[in-house]
């Protein structure tokens, strides 16, 4: 199988490493151990607990406490609907691999993460993208997604939150969306990595897996409940394809760790907590990119209603890519290049890390932008 190199992929581990100030960081700042503890009401002899696991393979689709705490983020899914992967990255892989065969029609709304398309492409289906627009906010254009779906479709997959936008499709716009899949009876893998961070409320937006019954919803650990290191994710589906789901998770996976299924299962069953402090940081943090962007003459957005990511649309004759290597070099600032998620002409920030980092990212990128010709 051939594949398209990752293009965010392959940039964030050329220089994530190599940065002082990381605004291309897409998860909420992470817990440390101790962290999650106090968020939790425990305490470190609460650590003892971890002591008698044996360090042996654990339940294969995941423990049943740790899938009833996360079908509990659902509004009318149980156990049963709900697979564990190796983050959500592995959950997508899983989708496409299982749903997707050669020859097959896939819609995927661009831009999102790359696995949407390159991974279907790679298998050979005939993948057509609907481009989001500035002008529409970001959101998918019905009228187009209409003249796309047709009986032939297998797929439409779409992330919501939507990385790199923010933009957010909410219960209305996604209800209109399920009706043109239904009519076409077509599924729909909704990548919702980043539920949990909209900006008003409880910050859930509403779940395919519960508007639809072909509705497939991928999620994680890693952004909202800020623990990406558990690289623990899952699959929420109806259990007729969570059956079919689990004859290719066998080829990659067996389980995820015991370790990482006890905390996760933890952070859950304490969501409240942990919301409460993601909410706090992407609302804080938004405030202030927000200021930042209506002061500075170059950039131009569409603000976020969601996620932890922005696209910034600069006014400078210069490649995304040349200008964050320069950036970085001259400032020490990590952002994401537009080209490498196929947006030229626009850079993407990450503003869920620590205020510190953000401020002082923000006042090196005015310098920096300042110079510019």
């Amino acid at each position: 199988m051939q594949i398209e190199p990752f293009g965010v992929e392959l940039w964030m581990n050329e220089w994530e490493t190599r940065c002082d100030w990381n605004l291309a960081e897409t998860c909420v700042q992470s817990l440390t151990v101790a962290q999650l503890l106090q968020l939790a009401g425990k305490n470190h002899s609460d650590l003892s607990d971890l002591l008698p696991m044996k360090m042996t393979y654990g339940a294969i689709e995941g423990s049943e406490r740790l899938r009833q705490a996360i079908a509990g983020l659902y509004d009318s899914q149980g156990a049963a609907n709900v697979v564990v992967t190796h983050g959500t990255i592995g959950a997508n892989m899983l989708v496409h691999k299982t749903l997707v065969s050669r020859g097959d029609h896939v819609v995927a709304v661009v831009p999102t993460y790359q696995q949407h398309y390159s991974i279907p492409a790679s298998i050979g289906a005939r993948v057509e993208p609907l481009r989001l627009s500035e002008e529409n906010h970001w959101l998918p254009d019905l009228t187009a997604l209409r003249a796309m779906v047709t009986p032939e479709t297998r797929l439409i997959a779409l992330n919501n939150p939507n990385n790199p936008t923010g933009a957010l499709i909410d219960r209305a716009l996604m209800t209109q969306i399920v009706e043109i899949a239904r009519e076409a009876d077509a599924w729909i893998l909704c990548d919702e990595v980043y539920r949990g961070t909209d900006q008003t409320g409880d910050g859930l937006s509403a779940s395919i897996a519960d508007l639809y019954e072909k509705g497939i919803s991928t999620a994680s650990m890693s952004k909202a409940f800020s623990l990406a290191g558990l690289r623990l994710g899952w699959v929420v589906a109806p259990e007729a394809l969570l059956d079919d789901i689990l004859i290719h998770r066998d080829y990659d996976t067996i389980s995820v760790g015991m370790i990482d299924d006890h905390f996760a299962a933890l952070a859950l069953e304490n969501k409240a907590s942990i919301l409460a402090r993601s909410h706090a940081i992407t609302r804080g943090n938004l405030a202030i990119l927000d200021d930042w962007v209506a002061q500075e003459p170059r950039i131009d957005w569409v603000r976020p209603r969601s996620g932890t990511t922005a696209l910034l649309r600069y006014d400078m004759a210069m490649p995304s890519r040349a200008v964050c290597v320069d950036l970085l070099q001259s400032t020490g600032v990590l952002l994401t290049p537009g080209s490498a998620l196929d947006m030229e002409g626009y850079l993407r920030i990450g503003y869920a890390n620590s205020p510190e980092i953000l401020r002082e990212g923000l006042a090196r990128l005015s310098g920096f932008l300042a110079q510019q010709p």
